[in-house]
């Protein structure tokens, strides 16, 4: 145990407050790890320079070591195909600057808004839509937190407000009560959903705190997890699901389409069959988003249509995810 990591633990932090402060930060480091050779990581610092690296040592355990082509590490691993870009994958692919009514707040669709809780993830997918998002000056720091929740107080056509970021879950339990008694004492929501990768990273997220904030709610809560692949999935998520299903709280997985990671049949089925097996149910397989710097993980789209159609002759209907696609301008998720 490091000295930062004892300091840490001696100021009573939660475990998972812990791990999310000891994240893997260095490509070299990560390299080590798993006893990569370092010189295959030439021609990387340009990307690195773009988009950090940070990934949490529980996922990094889940990694075979010596694999250069491990589905787990080529998702968070810097690599040099990240600045080969075709022209139309940009920086906004989902054109959210112009659905920015007030910082913090998103709204795209009809009925829902998205509210920006922070900007920091416990992990940085080198296929993230918002890898190059605006962070500081669209989060709602504290005075435009506000603005935001004056925004949505105004707007009695929300009835369900989507928790997202960044990572929501970064947040501490106390701070995320707060906001949600905030939303809370807005009459016309009547719905919560939080989107997180954070208790696949780290399932220690999953508190009894955040528990019972959630299945003390007045309304109907959603959690909507984001796992690739079946591996993801460890023992301790499927504690965290089980109490939060004893609240009543859905948990749903979303997952993304992405070449040399779970672009077969064999990883599709085992994913969906794990995702139920820990309590989850399968929700959205999204196309990639065209964001610059992640074109290498793209799957063709009659691809992806073979691949669903393999996945809905051979697992039932419950366990398959809609396939989709988010395209600007549309008033929700397109089926591919």
């Amino acid at each position: 145990m490091s000295s930062r990591t004892r300091a840490i633990i001696t100021q009573s932090r939660p475990d998972w407050q812990v791990q999310q402060a000891e994240a893997v930060t260095s490509p070299g480091e990560l390299a080590r790890l798993l006893g990569l050779d370092i010189a295959d990581l030439a021609g990387t610092r340009r990307a690195e320079e773009e988009f950090s690296l940070r990934v949490p040592g529980s996922f990094v355990a889940r990694m075979e070591p010596g694999n250069p082509h491990d589905p787990l590490l080529r998702q968070v691993m810097v690599s040099g195909e990240e600045m080969d870009s075709p022209a139309r994958f940009g920086r906004d692919p989902l054109e959210e600057s112009a659905a920015t009514p007030v910082p913090g707040i998103l709204h795209k669709y009809p009925g829902r808004a998205l509210l920006m809780v922070t900007g920091a993830c416990a992990v940085h997918c080198r296929y993230c839509f918002r890898r190059h998002f605006p962070y500081p000056e669209h989060t709602p720091a504290p005075g435009r937190l506000e603005q935001a929740l004056e925004w949505l107080a105004g707007r009695e056509d929300i009835v369900e407000v989507i928790l997202s970021g960044g990572d929501p879950l970064t947040v501490t339990d106390r701070r995320l009560r707060e906001l949600v008694e905030r939303l809370a004492a807005i009459d016309h929501i009547r719905r919560l959903r939080i989107h997180s990768r954070s208790p696949v990273m780290i399932p220690e997220r999953i508190t009894p705190e955040l528990v019972d904030l959630l299945g003390d709610a007045r309304w109907q809560a959603t959690l909507v997890v984001h796992a690739n692949h079946a591996r993801e999935l460890v023992s301790p998520l499927d504690r965290g699901v089980a109490g939060l299903r004893e609240a009543g709280v859905w948990t749903l997985n979303q997952a993304v389409l992405l070449a040399g990671v779970n672009d077969t049949l064999e990883a599709q089925q085992a994913l969906s069959l794990g995702l139920f097996e820990h309590g989850i149910l399968p929700y959205y397989l999204h196309q990639l988003d065209p964001v610059a710097g992640a074109a290498h993980f793209e799957v063709p789209d009659e691809r992806a249509r073979e691949l669903h159609g393999q996945l809905r002759a051979t697992l039932p209907g419950y366990l398959v995810p809609t396939l989709v696609r988010e395209t600007p301008g549309e008033s929700g998720k397109m089926q591919v």
